[in-house]
Order: C-alpha cells, then sequence, then structure tokens
C-alpha cells in the first residue's frame, strides 16, 4: 500500500476510534418537545436574585479570621439570623461553564459537549432563565451570553463589561465586581422613571443574576489564601448587603425577594480549577428571604467531614445540596416550570429496535408500573403519606435505572464493532511490518479468483449490515462503527499466505524465548499504561532503562557513552517524584535553568569550533549565538514580567513584544542554522527551550533541558547498540549531515530491537507527557504559566500557549526519533509501523477502561486517557512529519533550501 494513502486511512481510522466513545458512552440524554408542567401552588416569591461568586471556595466564606470575626460579616449575619446554609457540591469538570449550567439549567451538562467544542450552547437545554418572565444579568461576557442565546423569546438581557477588563495582571481585580454592583444600582435608579422597565421589574417570576468574577480572578492571579482574594470576598458581602438593601428600599419590603448566594466551583491552593479536589469542589450555599426557612438551631449534626467545628457552626443546621438542585430550587421559589431537560427513552427506542431484538427493562414494565400507581392510589386513599412517599423514592430509583438502560441499549453492539474495528487493524498493521519489513515470508502472487471470491463475501457481509442499519433508522454514525470492520478485515484476511508462512516460524520458535518476549511485551505496554494512573511508574521504567546498557555488550563496547545514558536516566527519573507543575511557583528554578542552558550551549559551541573535523562557519555560529541571546532575554522577561505583577504593575508591553516575537521564531531559527547533525539539534532546543522558559514557572523549566541530553545519550546509544548486528560503518555523528539524500537499497529490514527502540520512544513520549504534570495539572493549568504573553483571560490563547507548551518535549523526543532512523539506516515508515502497534494496544486497553459512572474525576479521566493515546496515535504522525522538518530542512537567504528525502 501507497505510504500516503496508508496515512490518510490510519488517520481516518483513528479519528473514528477517537469519536466512538462519544457515541458509545456520552450521547447526550436529553429529550426536547416535552410540555412544561406548572405547580398549582402560589409561588412564596415574585422575584429572586442569584449572587454567583466565581471561584469562591466554601471554607474561605465559612472560615473565621484568627481574631474570630467573619470574612463577610453581613453573609455570617444571614447564616445566623435570615437564612438557611450549607454546602453545594459540584462536579468535575470544575470549570465555570458546566458550573453554571448545573446551577441555572439543573443538570450536569453531559460529556458529548466535548465533542462539539467550546461553543455557548453545544448541547441545547432549558433553564430557569428561559422558564422566567424576564431575567436582567450582569456580569462577565463569557458566562451571560450562553444564557440568553440559549431562551426561547426576547425576555433574557444581559449587560456584560469588556472581556479586556478580565486581567489577571490587574491591579484590582475587584473592580469586575464593583462594575457589576453599580451598574445593578443605576439600572434601578433608571427603572423608578422609565415606567416599561418599572412595570416589567415589578412583574412575578422574574430573575436578577450577578455574576461576581472578581473572587476567581485574584484567586488566578494571587492564591486564595492571598491578601487580595480575601479583600475581594469583603467587597462582595459589602456589596450584596448594598444590593439587598436597595432592593428592599425599591419593592417596598414586600416580603417577596428571594437571595441565594453560590459559586460555580472553588479553587485550590495554587489558584487552579478543573479537577476534582474537594477545594474545587466544595462552594457555598446560603438562601435568605421569601419561602426559605429561618435558621434551625440544633444540638447535634453528623457529617462526614469536621468542618462544622472549624467554621464555628455546629450549632446552625447545615443543608448540604447537589449543585444541580439549586435550579429546581430557584424555579419552586418563584413559581416557574423546572428546566426540561429530562429523558424519554422507551418509546423512543422500542420504534427504532426490530420487534425480536428489543428487550424491555423488566424491573419497570407496563405491568409493573400499573401496579406502583395502584399501589400509591391505595396508600393515599388510606392516607399512608409515608409508604406514598416511600414507594415514590422507589419509583424514582427504577426510572434512573431504566433510562440509563434504554440510553446505553446499543453500547454492546457498538463497543464489539469498534474492537473488531481496532484488533483487525493492529492485526494488518502487524503484516504490513512482516511483508515489507522483514524477511520472514516468501514473495507470492495472490490467486485472483479467491481475491475476487473473498471481495465478494464480504461486500454482501457489509451490505446485510447496512441494511439491517437501515430498517432499524440507525444513527449515520452506526453506519461508521459496524462497517468498518469489513474493510480492515478484508484487508487482513487478503493476506492469507504470509499469515501461513508465519504460523510454522512462530511455532518453531523456542517456547521459553517465546514466553519470555511476550512477558517483556506485557509489562513493558502495562508500565506505559499505569504510568497514565501513577507517574511514579515512569520513574520505575527509567531505572531500569539505566541499567540496559549493563545486561548487554554495550558498557564494555562504550563506556563513557553508557555513563552520561546511566546518569541522565536517574535524573530524568526524579521529576515524575516530584509534585505536577504550577502549585508553588518558584522563578528562581526558571532562571537557574536558563543558566544552565546557556552554559552548556557555550560550552558546545566552544568544542564545536575547536574541533579538527568540522568547520563551523561564521553565519551558521552567528545564528547559534542569536538563540543564545534570546535564551538569555526569555530568563530576563520571565523575572521582570512576575517582578512587575507581584508589584501590581501589569505585564511591561516590552517584555509581551520579546515573548510573542520569541514564539514566532522558534520554528524558524532552526532552519536557519546547518543541517549537521550537532549543529542542528542544538539549534532545534535552543530555539525550543527559549519559548518553554517563558511558558514556565518553576521546575518544569528544568525537565525539556534533562530530556534533551538523554535524547543525545540515545543518540549514541543506539549507534553503538547496532554495531552488535554488524548493519553500519559507524560514521562519526558529528559529520553526519540531515539534508544529505539517503538511498532508499541502503535501508536495513528489521531486527527484534527495533521493536525496543519503538517501545523507548513511545515510553519517553509518555515521559514527555507525564514527566511534569497529569491530566488534572492540564485541566487546571496555573495561568500565571502564560503571564509573559498575556493576563488578559482569553481561553483560546491561553489553551493554544499551553498545548504548545506539553508539544515542546513530544518535539525534542521526534527529533531525537528522527535521528536515530537516519544513524541506525532504517526508514521512517518502519519504525513508525511498531510505534503505531504499540500505541493502538494501549488505546485498545484504554478503550475498556473508559467509565461514563462513580464521580466526574474518574468519568473524566477515563476520558482523558483514551483521548490521549487516539491523540498521540493521530500526533505522531504530523510529530514525524515536524521532526523530518526542523532537521533536514534549511532556509539559506542567498540560496536555495536543501532537505533530503526518506
Amino acid at each position: 500500500m501507497n505510504m500516503l494513502i496508508f496515512i490518510i486511512a490510519g488517520l481516518l481510522v483513528h479519528c473514528v476510534f477517537l469519536a466512538s466513545i462519544f457515541d458509545i458512552y456520552f450521547t447526550s440524554p436529553l429529550v426536547h418537545g416535552m410540555t412544561p408542567q406548572r405547580t398549582p401552588l402560589p409561588p412564596p416569591a415574585k422575584r429572586l436574585v442569584l449572587f454567583v461568586a466565581d471561584g469562591l471556595r466554601a471554607d474561605a466564606l465559612y472560615e473565621l479570621e484568627d481574631n474570630g470575626t467573619s470574612q463577610a460579616p453581613f453573609l455570617r449575619s444571614i447564616i445566623e439570623y435570615k437564612g438557611s446554609w450549607g454546602i453545594s457540591h459540584t462536579r468535575v469538570p470544575t470549570e465555570s461553564r458546566p458550573g453554571h449550567v448545573a446551577l441555572i439549567a439543573g443538570f450536569y451538562e453531559d460529556v458529548s459537549a466535548v465533542a462539539k467544542g467550546w461553543k455557548e450552547n453545544p448541547v441545547e437545554f432549558d433553564s430557569v432563565f428561559n422558564e422566567s418572565k424576564y431575567t436582567w444579568s450582569w456580569g462577565s461576557p463569557d458566562i451571560l451570553p450562553m444564557f440568553a442565546k440559549g431562551a426561547s423569546g426576547d425576555h433574557v438581557y444581559t449587560y456584560c463589561y469588556k472581556a479586556e477588563n478580565e486581567d489577571f495582571g490587574a491591579e484590582d481585580a475587584t473592580k469586575l465586581d464593583t462594575w457589576v454592583f453599580d451598574h445593578v444600582k443605576n439600572f434601578f435608579q433608571a427603572a423608578r422613571s422609565n415606567q416599561t422597565l418599572f412595570s416589567k421589574v415589578n412583574e412575578e417570576k422574574v430573575v436578577l443574576f450577578l455574576h461576581l468574577l472578581g473572587i476567581d480572578t485574584n484567586g488566578h492571579a494571587h492564591r486564595p489564601n492571598s491578601r487580595e482574594y480575601k479583600n475581594n470576598i469583603r467587597k462582595v458581602d459589602e456589596g450584596i448587603k448594598e444590593i439587598v438593601l436597595m432592593l428592599e428600599d425599591f419593592y417596598g419590603n414586600d416580603g417577596k425577594t428571594a437571595f441565594i448566594l453560590t459559586s460555580d466551583h472553588g479553587m485550590t491552593d495554587w489558584g487552579s480549577h478543573g479537577a476534582g479536589h474537594p477545594s474545587e469542589t466544595l462552594t457555598p450555599l446560603i438562601a435568605w428571604g421569601a419561602g426559605v426557612n429561618y435558621p434551625q438551631k440544633v444540638t447535634s449534626q453528623f457529617f462526614k467531614d469536621e468542618f462544622l467545628k472549624v467554621w464555628k457552626l455546629e450549632n446552625w443546621k447545615r443543608l448540604d445540596v447537589n449543585q444541580a438542585d439549586i435550579a429546581p430550587l430557584i424555579a419552586s421559589l418563584i413559581g416557574v416550570p423546572f428546566p426540561l431537560n429530562s429523558v424519554v427513552k422507551m418509546t423512543q427506542k422500542k420504534e427504532t429496535t426490530l420487534s425480536f431484538l428489543f428487550t424491555p427493562f423488566q424491573l419497570l414494565s407496563d405491568t409493573e408500573q400499573i401496579n406502583i400507581l395502584r399501589k400509591a392510589r391505595s396508600y393515599l386513599h388510606q392516607e399512608k403519606y409515608h409508604e406514598v412517599v416511600s414507594l415514590c423514592k422507589t419509583l424514582i430509583s427504577l426510572a434512573l435505572e431504566g433510562l440509563s438502560y434504554y440510553h446505553t441499549y446499543d453500547r454492546l453492539f457498538l463497543g464489539i464493532s469498534v474492537v473488531m474495528g481496532f484488533v483487525g487493524w493492529t492485526s494488518y498493521v502487524i503484516l504490513l511490518i512482516v511483508k515489507t519489513h522483514t524477511n520472514l515470508t516468501k514473495s507470492t502472487q495472490d490467486n485472483k479468483a479467491s481475491t475476487v471470491l473473498l471481495l465478494y463475501g464480504f461486500a454482501a457481509i457489509g451490505v446485510l449490515i447496512a441494511f439491517l442499519l437501515l430498517i432499524q433508522t440507525c444513527p449515520w454514525m452506526y453506519y461508521v462503527y459496524c462497517l468498518l470492520p469489513v474493510p480492515v478485515w478484508y484487508a487482513v484476511v487478503k493476506e492469507f499466505r504470509i499469515i501461513q508462512d508465519l504460523v510454522p516460524l512462530l511455532l518453531a520458535f523456542p517456547l521459553g524465548q517465546s514466553i519470555g518476549f511476550l512477558v517483556i511485551g506485557t509489562l513493558g505496554i502495562e508500565i506505559l499504561v499505569f504510568s497514565f494512573f501513577y507517574r511514579s511508574t515512569l520513574t520505575v521504567g527509567l531505572i531500569a532503562f539505566a541499567g540496559w546498557p549493563f545486561i548487554t555488550r554495550l558498557w564494555a563496547q562504550a563506556k563513557a557513552t553508557t555513563m552520561s545514558w546511566t546518569l541522565l536516566c536517574l535524573l530524568l527519573a526524579v521529576f515524575p517524584l516530584m509534585p505536577v507543575v504550577g502549585r508553588e511557583p518558584n522563578i528562581s528554578l526558571v532562571t537557574m535553568a536558563g543558566f544552565l542552558i546557556l552554559l552548556i550551549s557555550s560550552f558546545s559551541l566552544t568544542s564545536l569550533c575547536k574541533s579538527k573535523n568540522k568547520y563551523v562557519p561564521k553565519k551558521d555560529l552567528t545564528v547559534h549565538l542569536f538563540q543564545m541571546l534570546s535564551i538569555a532575554l526569555s530568563t530576563y522577561v520571565v523575572n521582570s514580567t512576575h517582578s512587575s505583577l507581584h508589584h501590581k504593575k501589569g505585564l511591561p508591553l516590552i517584555n509581551q513584544i520579546i515573548s510573542w516575537t520569541t514564539l514566532a521564531s522558534s520554528l524558524l531559527a532552526p532552519l536557519l542554522s546547518s543541517t549537521f547533525f550537532f549543529q542542528r539539534l542544538l539549534s532545534i532546543i535552543l530555539s525550543l527551550m527559549s519559548t518553554y522558559l517563558l511558558l514556565s514557572t518553576g521546575y518544569e523549566a528544568l525537565f525539556p533541558l534533562v530530556l534533551s541530553g538523554l535524547m543525545f545519550a540515545w543518540i549514541y546509544m543506539e549507534k553503538e547498540a547496532l554495531q552488535h548486528y554488524g548493519d553500519s560503518l559507524k560514521p562519526k555523528l558529528a559529520v553526519l549531515d540531515f539534508s544529505y539524500t539517503i538511498d532508499i537499497t541502503h535501508f536495513r529490514q528489521l531486527h527484534l530491537d527495533d521493536i525496543r527502540r519503538s517501545f523507548f520512544f513511545v515510553f519517553f513520549i509518555v515521559t514527555a507527557f507525564f514527566g511534569t504534570g497529569n491530566i488534572a495539572s492540564v485541566n487546571s493549568f496555573d495561568p500565571a504559566s502564560i503571564y509573559c504573553f498575556l493576563t488578559v483571560f482569553n481561553p483560546f490563547i491561553m489553551g493554544g500557549l499551553l498545548v504548545w507548551k506539553i508539544v515542546i518535549p513530544f518535539v525534542l523526543v521526534s527529533c531525537a526519533f528522527e535521528a536515530i532512523q537516519v544513524t541506525t539506516q532504517l526508514s521512517s515508515k518502519s519504525l513508525f509501523l511498531i510505534v503505531l502497534v504499540i500505541s493502538d494496544i494501549m488505546a485498545l486497553h484504554f478503550f475498556f477502561l473508559v467509565k461514563d459512572y462513580g464521580s466526574w474525576l474518574d468519568i473524566g479521566t477515563s476520558i482523558s486517557h483514551y483521548v490521549l493515546v487516539m491523540a498521540f496515535t493521530i500526533f505522531i504522525m504530523l510529530l514525524s512529519g515536524l521532526a523530518q522538518l526542523l532537521t533536514t530542512k534549511r532556509i539559506e537567504p542567498w540560496g536555495r533550501a536543501k532537505g533530503h528525502s526518506m
């Protein structure tokens, strides 16, 4: 198969595999078009005011200061004298959008929204704002518009400040909340002289929503334990007090206003959120006013935590809720229908399934439903209300089980289809490796008659599958998942002669060695899988790598190289044992990394210039000196920026210009350097490190430096390892030129040792990701890492910079792997295919580990692991091209660009 066609087919197949989990596990359960149900009881409140203090932790609000006073005296008085309080338990991901969806729409936004990108309404939903008569909202442009655009009609009004006001480097982020309070006051002042507006705000079923972002902004910029964060809580407390008094005066103390204060999520001690730490999932909830109980004094309460004693609230009844339960609370207080984010599944599934294939949910069959309703009416007639409540709870529990049953009805056959596709694709790649890159099989002509018969047979199977899906009116993606295994397995069965040749060879292989290879291979894959859950597993692997030369002949063959390899493996093994990045910024470590890079690069260039075998042209030397200057500038900018922000002077413009210029030149500068092995790799490292320093806040700045050193050692070790097979003339790497065209006839066939090389590559790629972080640290990254580039909140640019920071170590590993392919005289295709097999086996492993139950932390982690491996499989195809571009191409301003083809 042509390599280009293979890559395109591979990309398509893996994109299907990647998308499959969202259709199998995470389709939206919402069914639209239901009829609203209104309660016949009159509501206690005509209007409700919802305060959402973005990023406010429960403990930050409820804890008393050392002198016994509260951070929020007005809200504390509400707890003690006027209302009810508790903790609102959020779910992962603890981000603003899903938190507000839960608060206002009454459901936890399902993960299918992930597949539809960062949109205002990736999954259409109803909300209490939509059900209200009028809603007025003030606050962030990142939150308010999604509820206005999701509303039916023109009754949800938004007032937002400019997006550039959300500046993490601002001198005073409390101005975001002051803006909201001031605009609410001006709004009601204007309503006194505007009869139309006055009539609207005096209607029933009115919601006033105040989104307060200052606490979250100060938490990101200064941490939740900072003076700025605590001062912002006091400002919010004062602002809420003023708004409450103003509204009571405006409405003449009619007692028809309800108030709720809560938060969308909390925040870790290091100023991030997104994961499932209690500091992120525990948020405050205080309610008072019309329809809300007054404080209830109690003598004892039972909660698993010790918060009541710490907060000195053990005598006031605590009422905890799930975050999604706040929406129906709002709806019941003002008398609007609950948001219609409900599900009706049995009829839907029965209509789209062949009768002989349909199996109803037995615990809630039609007969069982009638029996439960009959019992409920009987208990009501006998006034046995406790029994009615108990029966209703049982019915609710069974209904939820039934909804889950019908929602996941197609999961088994879809899962089987995807697994068959996975196994078939991996089998085909293995056969392709054996056929084109080894001497294990005989070259024979295919029997045309049997090939045609085989084609017709698989075509008939495809038609039958398509027909069964068609008569059941299945979604179009079902056709993709179910039909994909057909051509894949056709390609496998078509290579039957290769399988015939392989079987006797495998049977002739010594049993002990076969078991040994199988055990080592399985252990290697499991170490890679375990590293996704436990970073310390990478440490074990790197220690094992350090001992690799001592169990081979390499120790005696190349002692200096072996010692370098061992030392660098042990140094890199330290990083997975350290805390994930972003928790404790330490700019001095970034400065140290900058000085070390300058020192090492100075020594390297001096050695290169003194080398008798190599002349370094002045223009190449100029490029390297420019890159060293860029490293020095990056080190200065990091220190200068964080010092300026610490003194609340904002991000200096010159620092921002230098940062963006450095980023823009990071991929261009290496192309100006010489394509000789050592010079080009050094240029790539210097260029990428200058950007990485700007994106670092602590020890992670040292990580790519150690990784780069290990990559150099790996290249030399592989060159030494190849001598064992006698396939290399061992040319000096210093004079090796990446740009030379390699004759395809010089490529050698694969050895068993090449499987180890491919495994090393996959292991180093995984280490590049988990060496300094994990899934949670990416999800809740520290915004301080991008302060050299911008401080105004912009999720797209911030996300892009974060991704590039993650990609840089990948590029370093890929460039080293490109060098190994050249020095070991292998085509990039052969090693790439082995890497593909290893990553696909890992992906299949994670496919079985995907969860849609348990905590959202578990669910999110299982999705992230699978997506990460699948993205890696797709990404290595692109990384390979980028690495080849960076190592082989050269831009000569006064000449032609040179390159080589593999």
